[in-house]
Formats: structure tokens, C-alpha cells, sequence
């Protein structure tokens, strides 16, 4: 146990301290009591600027103690055996971490693709060279490896072992099944039109009955959960449009389908790419998937990783999501909020922390073969590293693929062993 002295206690720093040490099995006391500090035989610490005779101390910044969303001056600087963040002149490791796990940036920013996605090259991680790293969770052993060499921390930090939860997005349920009508049509005359016989002749096929539709991997998926694997669908119940163009939630085989996927998975809701700007979709797509399970959705993530923190976090409050699924990037691979462990979202509007946990992914399908160009080797390469800083410093390897890339058919081909090799890759824990 270690006792540490600061001037002020705020939600903002217990947040960051819960992070610390209570996600390493570790315990701690605060205490604004200089009095009683001083009087201490215990192991303990001095967080301020106040001086104790004796007593291990470094000066805080700010961030942790102020009550705004502030656009702090950033750079990088060092703390004891690793690089942190500097916030003026200070260079605090506590503050690193409450700043990239709130992800304060993105409250201040302009900077967004053609989605309003913040990007990662906009990324304070990104800038320093940081984003395939846990950098919260290194700045968190910096900090107490810090306290054990000079004495304060007698305990270990427990790490645990990885974790390994495979994710699927069904933002279009079939290739060619169960489209019927106008969208039907229409699909068919665009490839005449584009003489793309290959689609004809492989629609034709499907829809006779001849083979499987290439999308239909749901097997497969249910499958990862036969061999013991945590397995989160997302689906997609958006109204048809432009990016929006999953089959109708009222086909009754659709939905079928949707219960049996929940029998050994976890079915939350894929917000549509309009419901992001509009709150009455995103509570009507809720309702619609749980009119179909007939039990409460708890489960979320945005369609197209859409995100807002601000904004879209507490909406997905108001309709009761408990977990959120989107912390990531399209455009690269890594640790969006410096750690694959899950933790509760801060509102730095109402400046404090909420029962929304959330889950960040390390990987998603589409960033290594389309954002990124990587090869199928190559790619797994860069997963195995992302993997190795998993392992040694904890949290659950989450990663996102869809239905339809999962079965070596057209521009994924080959692209099913990339996801066999994650899967692997804890075997022998």
C-alpha cells in the first residue's frame, strides 16, 4: 500500500490512478492532509509542489487537477526510463496517460477525413512515432518502476495473460442472397451493363442454389466460439442508403439469422453511418435488433468507425450502451487511447468518468490490406508485434474483421490465414 499526498483530489486523478495501480492488483491512498502525510511511517509519495523533508516528490502538471477541456501546450519529454509527454515544462507520466486515455485531443481538433473520423496522422501518438505502442500502460510501469527503485513500491504489478476477442462487422449480410426486388434489379443490370460476366454467372449460382454466397461465413464465425473464443458481431439495421446497405432488418431469414448468431455470440448493434448525426436512428436501429433478440443491447460500435468522443459517447449513454467497440483507427494499426485494456470513458465535458466501458481494438481487416497495403505476410508481421506489446503489457487483443473478408473470395483472398495466424497466436498460453 502507498499513501500519496496531493493538494487537490479530483476525479480526474483518481481515474488515472485507478488505471495505475488498481489495473495491476495494485492499492493506494490519497490523502490532501499534509499533516497527516508528514506523519506517516508508510510508504508514500508527494504528488505537488508542496515540499516534505524527506519525502520522494515531483511537481505535477496541470491537467489532472484542472476543471476545462484545455488546448495544452504538447511536447515530448521524459520522465524517469520513458518517454512521456511534456505539458509546458513538465514532463508527467500521470498526466500522459489521462490526457491520450480521454483522448482530450479530439475535443480540440478540426482535423477529420471525408467521414469526420479523426485520423491518426492528426495523433499526438502518431506524431512521436508512439501508436504501435500501450503508451498509457508504459508510462503506467515507468511510473512504478519509478516508486520500486527508490523504495516507495515493495509489490510486482500483475500483468495477467492476454486476452483474445475476435470481432465481426455484418455491415452487408450476403453477396447476393435475400436481395430481392428493386435492389435486386438494379445489381443485376449494372453488371450487365459493366459486362461483368463473372458477377452474373456467380449470382446466378448462388441464387439457384448451386454455392454459397461468398458472404456467407457464419459458420465459420460460430465456429471461432466452438473453440472457446469471445466473439462480439456487430450488425448493421440501418435504413438503406449510400453507406447504409445491409439487407432489410424486417426479412424474417435476416432475422433468423441475427438469433442464431447470438446464441454463441455476442450480437450488439451496428450504428448506421447516418445515425451519427442523428440520435432518432441510432435509438430506432437499437430497438429494431432488440425487438429481433427479444433481450437489452448493450453492445456497440459505430458503422465505418464514425466517431465523435464528445458527442457520440453520450448518445450512446442516453439508449442505454454500456460498451463501446470503436476505439480505433481506419487509417492504421495500433492504441488509439495508448492501451488494448478496457476502461471506462471520461466525459471531460461534465468532467467525470461514466458507466460506458470502453473496449479498444488493435487491428482492423481493412487498414492492413486497404489503408495500409500490406501483404498477407506482411501483415501478419505487423500483427505479431502488436501482439508481443499486448502480452508484456496487458489487456485483451481485440481486432476487427467482416463477413465478407473472411472468405478468400476476390481482393481477400489469401486473407483468411491472416486471421487464423491472430487466433493462434495465444495457443500456447
Amino acid at each position: 500500500m502507498i499513501t500519496l499526498y496531493v493538494d487537490q483530489v479530483s476525479d480526474r486523478l483518481i481515474y488515472t490512478l485507478d488505471f495505475v495501480f488498481k489495473e495491476r492488483g495494485l492499492e493506494y491512498v490519497l490523502t490532501n492532509d499534509h499533516l497527516q502525510f508528514e506523519s506517516l511511517q508508510t510508504p508514500k509519495f508527494n504528488y505537488s509542489g508542496r515540499f516534505f523533508d524527506g519525502v520522494l516528490s515531483f511537481e505535477p502538471a496541470s491537467v489532472l487537477f484542472d476543471e476545462e477541456i484545455i488546448v495544452y501546450e504538447v511536447h515530448s519529454g521524459r520522465f524517469f526510463e520513458e518517454d512521456c509527454l511534456r505539458f509546458g515544462k513538465i514532463s508527467d507520466p500521470l498526466a500522459s496517460i489521462f490526457y491520450i486515455l480521454t483522448r482530450m485531443e479530439e475535443y480540440t481538433t478540426s482535423f477529420e477525413d471525408q467521414h469526420g473520423r479523426f485520423e491518426s496522422k492528426s495523433s499526438v501518438l502518431m506524431k512521436y512515432g508512439w501508436l504501435e505502442k500501450a503508451m498509457c500502460d508504459r508510462w503506467a510501469i515507468d511510473f512504478l518502476r519509478f516508486l520500486k527503485k527508490n523504495e516507495i513500491l515493495l509489490e510486482k504489478p500483475k500483468v495477467g495473460k492476454v486476452k483474445m476477442n475476435p470481432t465481426f462487422d455484418i455491415d452487408n449480410a450476403f453477396a447476393y442472397q435475400w436481395k430481392e426486388g428493386t435492389r435486386q434489379w438494379l445489381s443485376t443490370l449494372k453488371d450487365f451493363l459493366r459486362f461483368n460476366k463473372e458477377r452474373i454467372n456467380e449470382r446466378a449460382q448462388v441464387l439457384s442454389g448451386a454455392r454459397i454466397d461468398p458472404y456467407d461465413t457464419y459458420d465459420y464465425m460460430l465456429s471461432i466460439a466452438d473453440r472457446g473464443f469471445d466473439v462480439n458481431v456487430f450488425w448493421l439495421l440501418g435504413d438503406y442508403g449510400r453507406y447504409d446497405r445491409n439487407i432489410s432488418f424486417r426479412d424474417v431469414r435476416h432475422q433468423r439469422l441475427i438469433r442464431k448468431m447470438n446464441l454463441k455470440t455476442t450480437v450488439g448493434i451496428h450504428p448506421s453511418y447516418r445515425s451519427n448525426s442523428y440520435q432518432f436512428h441510432l435509438t430506432n436501429e437499437k430497438e429494431r435488433l432488440e425487438d429481433i433478440l427479444r433481450v437489452p443491447v448493450l453492445h456497440s460500435r459505430q458503422h465505418f468507425l464514425r466517431m465523435k468522443v464528445g458527442v457520440t459517447y453520450p448518445q450512446l449513454l442516453n439508449i442505454g450502451i454500456h460498451h463501446d467497440h470503436t476505439m480505433g483507427y481506419a487509417d492504421h494499426v495500433g492504441f488509439r487511447s495508448g492501451t488494448a485494456r478496457s476502461h471506462p470513458w471520461f466525459d471531460l465535458k461534465k468532467n467525470q468518468p461514466t458507466e460506458l466501458m470502453i473496449h479498444p481494438f488493435v487491428y482492423m481487416d481493412g487498414t492492413l490490406h486497404e489503408y495500409m497495403n500490406l501483404s498477407v505476410e506482411a501483415a501478419k508481421k505487423r500483427i505479431e508485434t502488436l501482439y508481443k506489446e499486448v502480452e508484456t503489457f496487458g489487456g485483451t487483443f481485440s481486432f476487427i474483421w467482416h463477413n465478407e473478408t473472411i472468405g478468400n473470395y476476390a481482393k481477400w483472398s489469401g486473407w483468411k490465414e491472416v486471421l487464423e495466424f491472430t487466433l493462434n497466436l495465444n495457443k500456447n498460453e
